[in-house]
């Protein structure tokens, strides 16, 4: 890895400019290395056509954000070194292949706005090994355009998260003050990209937005703002698993699981502005999806 790519860092739109090649941290918490918390196979809550088999995940450490509510707090918001990281590049590729053997078509990569060059690299090594999976980039949409135009190329399917219309919740609930406007030219150019392409056979593009307790406006604007930037032909994958976890669980606003009446209210918003592609869930879900990282597969 040219290190030099590192030495001056705005791969995110923080925009840091910390050398991180010489170990200087900013709001990741990431130096140069290579840093993957965990390689699983994970069958996802969307079934993208083809993937019955499931996806190979590659689960960076820590993340651009700072959710709260994170169910991945483990290995996103830790600042020390994660538990049985790798940090070799030829293992994680090993790992992959270990995996996309077993017929498995997709990977996924989780949290990757801090650490596009690597996955670039990954993606590159197991094209030289033969394999040429379907690519899916699985994002909080805290993303650069410019870092979303360098992987164009190798992106099958984008995988963003949708979180704040309200940019004062952003602030609250995961330290960043221009989540909104960062996120909709993120999905925007995600769009740019995919237009052309999006179809039932191709869901090339799924927007993921979790209905947070408490907030039921933002999720209605941020559905608004969703059809203005991307037309209602996108898929939306509307959750409702929302689980107090990490540091929720003392956030008075945010301390408890979505009600059925809220979620509700959503629905009959994501129905009335036309987004007929895509999922919902059942308001039990919040009790399906709260993995373990200090298991071997954290979704078993």
């Amino acid at each position: 890895m040219n290190n030099s790519i590192f030495s001056h860092c705005t791969l995110c739109p923080h925009n840091c400019g910390v050398d991180r090649s010489n170990g200087q941290l900013g709001f990741c918490k990431l130096d140069s290395a290579l840093h993957i918390a965990k390689i699983c196979l994970h069958t996802g809550e969307e079934p993208i056509p083809g993937s019955e088999n499931g996806v190979c995940n590659v689960f960076f450490s820590r993340c651009n954000l700072r959710c709260v509510y994170c169910q991945n707090y483990q290995i996103s918001q830790s600042q020390s070194r994660v538990k049985n990281e790798i940090t070799d590049l030829d293992v994680a590729v090993e790992q992959i292949v270990a995996i996309l053997s077993q017929g498995v078509q997709f990977v996924g990569f989780v949290s990757p706005s801090s650490h596009i060059p690597y996955m670039i690299q990954i993606v590159e090594l197991l094209h030289e090994r033969g394999y040429f999976p379907k690519i899916i980039y699985n994002t909080n949409a805290y993303d650069s355009v410019e870092s979303l135009q360098q992987i164009e190329h190798i992106v099958d399917f984008y995988l963003p998260d949708y979180k704040y219309a309200y940019n004062q919740l952003g602030v609250e609930y995961s330290s960043v003050r221009n989540y909104n406007e960062v996120a909709l030219r993120a999905i925007g150019e995600m769009y740019r990209q995919k237009k052309d392409v999006i179809s039932e056979e191709n869901p090339a593009l799924i927007i993921r937005h979790l209905v947070l307790p408490n907030h039921v406006a933002n999720s209605l604007e941020a559905l608004e703002l969703l059809e203005k930037t991307c037309t209602n032909k996108v898929f939306i994958s509307l959750m409702s698993q929302y689980n107090p976890v990490y540091r929720a669980t003392k956030i008075s606003s945010i301390n408890r699981k979505l009600q059925t009446t809220e979620y509700d209210m959503v629905l009959d918003k994501l129905e009335e502005l036309g987004f007929e592609n895509g999922w919902t869930q059942l308001l039990e879900s919040n009790d399906y999806y709260q993995p373990d990282f200090d298991k071997e597969n954290p979704f078993e």
